[in-house]
């Protein structure tokens, strides 16, 4: 069986490699943003490459989000068990989803219970209000 001080120096290391991994996640995927960007000017043109390097970086962000948010949960549950952790990873998550909110907004370009009636063809829209169960 594993004891207490053992498992702590585990948790940390879990915490430590989503922390790592969340880092490199923005970090490569910004840098590929940029990179994919700079290639495609030639063949798409500077708007269109543009929009391509905001939308990328905003999903490598939500992706290293998502793994720092991980790490935070872990963190709190299992190595500082506190409610002072506890409040913190509140306010730290309450952050990080609002900022996630808004990326993927801005990246899909609507609110996301909106992204479905966007998505769905036109002429299946009508036939659902034309039809008789409707």
């Amino acid at each position: 069986m594993i004891d207490d001080e053992r498992f702590d120096a585990l948790m940390e290391s879990v915490v430590h490699g989503f922390e790592v991994g969340g880092v490199a996640v923005l970090v490569l995927g910004a840098l590929a943003a940029f990179v994919h960007a700079a290639w495609s000017v030639r063949s798409q043109g500077a708007a269109a490459a543009y929009e391509n390097a905001r939308r990328n970086v905003g999903r490598a962000i939500l992706l290293g989000l998502e793994l720092l948010i991980i790490a935070d949960i872990v963190l709190t549950i299992t190595v500082e068990p506190t409610l002072a952790s506890a409040l913190a990873l509140g306010l730290i998550v309450l952050v990080r989803t609002f900022l996630s909110f808004s990326l993927e907004v801005e990246l899909e370009g609507t609110l996301p219970w909106r992204r479905a009636a966007r998505d769905e063809p036109s002429s299946t829209r009508g036939q659902a209000q034309d039809s008789p169960g409707a």
